[in-house]
């Protein structure tokens, strides 16, 4: 497939073809290894993909769990998971200062997390 695709840009820019009596068995042979290497990079890459997608979606799960919190919107929400915030009893269980310390949050989230909890 590389050699026809090769081929037909060196034909677009008017040089002659390589001879296909060399170059194809080389290609052939390239092509071969190309396909089991991208076959065993694939196995690894779906196997990597299913095991990070399983753990977005945890992520993705537990970032919607945050904004449950009334005053909790997406940004505050992210920024608690990046803090290391676990769960929203963490969140509500926390110290003020804690929370305070998280990028994003100010006093008036604080304020209506204490009323929440209370």
């Amino acid at each position: 497939m590389f050699s026809k695709i090769l081929n037909k840009i060196k034909s677009i820019l008017g040089k002659k073809s390589i001879s296909k009596t060399s170059k194809p068995k080389k290609v052939s042979k390239s092509t071969k290894s190309t396909k089991t290497t991208k076959s065993s990079k694939s196995t690894k890459t779906s196997v990597s993909t299913k095991a990070s997608k399983g753990k977005k979606q945890e992520i993705k799960l537990l970032i919607e769990s945050f904004t449950s919190i009334p005053g909790v919107g997406a940004k505050s929400a992210k920024a608690f998971y990046e803090a290391g915030f676990k769960s929203t009893k963490d969140i509500l269980s926390a110290k003020d200062e804690d929370l305070l310390a998280v990028p994003g949050v100010g006093i008036n989230l604080v304020k209506k997390l204490k009323e929440y909890k209370s």
